[in-house]
């Protein structure tokens, strides 16, 4: 065997070891209320989340929206910061370079683990919802993994959206799309959406 499958066989022992270890211990709960102007959490829903534990991924919404396993649940994340055209609003056609934020995402959870990091600012659900999270991906040369927000940033797979208030990363995810615009990246392509 050459290095980088020995590297690759490591990398995936060691990332099993790291998911039977988070699969072992249940999620903490605590009563809390949702700020005002979102809506309750699912009741099945936790209230808390350890941003140590790496959850399963069920699926990819799109480009700014999964689906993990939670204490036995499904529950549906949407990430903070991130907007990508959209591809599965009833309401909306599929907008430009919407597929290709999607098939991305599929690429990068198709690890099939993440790690999520909630931002209390910003409250732990949408109005729709929905956890809001800072996504990690396993990446071996990053012990915490890749923060898929950011990265479909800066690739130009999506723009920065703040909410409603400045959120932990804000800065850094307004200088990736800064950087993505000026390098023509993805969605700022002069060739990407043709008018």
């Amino acid at each position: 065997m050459n290095t980088r499958t020995l590297t690759l066989i490591a990398s995936l022992i060691g990332l099993g070891i790291i998911i039977s270890f988070a699969s072992s211990s249940p999620l903490q709960s605590a009563g809390t209320t949702a700020p005002q102007g979102r809506v309750e959490p699912p009741a099945a829903a936790p209230t808390t989340i350890d941003a140590g534990e790496w959850r399963r991924v069920v699926r990819v919404v799109d480009g700014d929206t999964i689906v993990v396993g939670m204490n036995g649940n499904n529950v549906t994340v949407r990430l903070i910061g991130l907007d990508t055209p959209e591809t599965v609003d009833p309401r909306k056609p599929v907008q430009c370079f919407g597929k290709e934020a999607s098939d991305e995402a599929g690429k990068l959870f198709g690890v099939g683990y993440a790690r999520l990091e909630t931002d209390p600012p910003q409250g732990t659900y949408d109005k729709y919802g929905r956890l809001l999270a800072y996504v990690y991906i396993p990446l071996n040369s990053v012990q915490e993994g890749l923060l898929v927000n950011k990265y479909l940033i800066s690739e130009g797979y999506g723009h920065e959206y703040t909410y409603n208030l400045p959120y932990k990363y804000q800065a850094e995810f307004k200088a990736a799309e800064k950087e993505a615009r000026e390098n023509k990246k993805g969605l700022w392509a002069d060739d990407a959406c043709p008018s």
